[in-house]
């Protein structure tokens, strides 16, 4: 049975601008802007940076955020202490990662993973495999078929926890198991995860992971993205991207570079302050709950949202796992004329995404999302797919960003 939920999701949702007349379900592309966040951000520009200028990287603790905001993250997903560190893209960390795990594993060429990886992280594997020219491969199978594949010659089993299409979600901690069972390193990619279900890296025995913050944990566009080393790798691996501020001693501006201890030697350069100021403006909202409680809200929200679209619209497809534990904090359906219809829903305030080819994407975050949120759009999908409002032209136009 389901646990009496105790974090107060009312209150974290009056914490967050969000417009009136608008459900958004795209929190898992881009969360809301925090309340704070505004008054954060000005704070360091006008109190930090104005007034103490480049005293600030010391009074201000701009040096130490990345390790700082970090280890917050690190609560997040299961991490020990001092094994995250912040900065940088997230396909920038993919490609930290798996060059340490190669290094790691120098007599084995096999990266496995699969086709529900985000083409990013399959984009960062090619291109090391391309520069490294020692022989590599990159197997990608299907997601059911990763099981059957981990064997002797894998170096690195590189896997997206949440399918950032459908919402399947592995089992972390069998692959895992089986990966070490047979000398594999792992590598979690956990844009779907953090913020969205608990992760526990360090009981999973997780070798890397990598995430970005601006999906459910609300950092704003192009927030900084983190790393996790586990503690048994960090003063092993060697950074392929050796910046100025992984360096032991970066004010000693030395000629050759020596890694610093831990895993402040997978910091690359000057960190976002701004940026990273934000973040922690949305890091003091989830200080206020816990994460079976949003798991077990965004459960709750999805089920019924599934439930009231096929109440309505009984022929559109489940493209999410039907069992809610097999799934993250999303519900996906299939439908061919998925963008047009997405962008109907969008032009009547319900604000999800399109993936392609064919997938029509809601996240689930309850930190903000409601029951009313999920009958609203439940509604709004009725309308617009009973009544083939995707046809209207203005919906067909593509647009850049789907």
């Amino acid at each position: 049975m389901p646990r009496s939920t105790r974090s107060d999701f009312t209150a974290t949702r009056a914490r967050f601008q969000l417009p009136a007349g608008v459900v958004y379900l795209d929190g898992n592309s881009l969360g809301p802007l925090p309340r704070l966040a505004a008054a954060r951000v000005a704070q360091v520009m006008t109190e930090h940076w104005g007034k103490d200028l480049i005293r600030a990287w010391t009074t201000a603790g701009w040096m130490t955020q990345p390790r700082r905001v970090g280890d917050r993250i690190a609560g997040l997903i299961g991490a020990e202490p001092g094994s995250v560190v912040m900065g940088d893209t997230l396909s920038i960390k993919v490609f930290q990662a798996l060059a340490a795990a190669l290094d790691l594993a120098p007599k084995r060429r096999v990266i496995l993973t699969d086709s529900g990886n985000f083409p990013s992280d399959l984009y960062m594997a090619q291109g090391l495999i391309a520069a490294l020219q020692q022989g590599h491969v990159l197997k990608c199978v299907a997601p059911n078929a990763v099981e059957a594949n981990i064997a002797p010659d894998v170096a690195v089993l590189m896997l997206t926890e949440v399918d950032y299409r459908t919402g399947r979600l592995h089992d972390m901690a069998r692959l895992t198991s089986m990966a070490r069972a047979c000398g594999v390193l792992t590598i979690w990619d956990l844009a779907h995860s953090a913020g969205a279900l608990p992760v526990d890296l360090a009981a999973a025995g997780a070798d890397f992971a990598v995430g970005c913050t601006y999906k459910f944990l609300n950092g704003g566009p192009g927030a900084p993205a983190f790393i996790y080393v586990a503690p048994r790798h960090q003063d092993r691996i060697r950074p392929a991207l050796s910046g100025w501020l992984g360096h032991e001693r970066p004010f000693a501006f030395e000629p050759d570079y020596q890694p610093g201890a831990g895993i402040e030697r997978m910091r690359v350069g000057t960190p976002p302050v701004l940026a990273l100021a934000a973040l922690e403006a949305s890091l003091d909202i989830w200080d206020a709950v816990t994460m079976p409680d949003v798991r077990e809200a965004s459960i709750r929200l999805s089920e019924l949202l599934i439930a009231e679209v096929e109440r309505r619209v009984p022929d559109l497809k489940l493209a999410s796992p039907r069992a809610p534990a097999e799934r993250g904090s999303q519900v996906s359906f299939a439908f061919d004329e998925g963008y047009a219809a997405m962008q109907a829903l969008i032009g009547r305030g319900v604000i999800g995404d399109f993936r392609a080819p064919n997938i029509m994407r809601f996240g689930i975050c309850p930190l903000y999302t409601t029951a009313d949120d999920m009958r609203a759009a439940a509604a709004a999908i009725g309308e617009v797919m009973n009544g083939e409002l995707w046809r209207q032209p203005e919906f067909q136009r593509r647009q850049a960003v789907t």
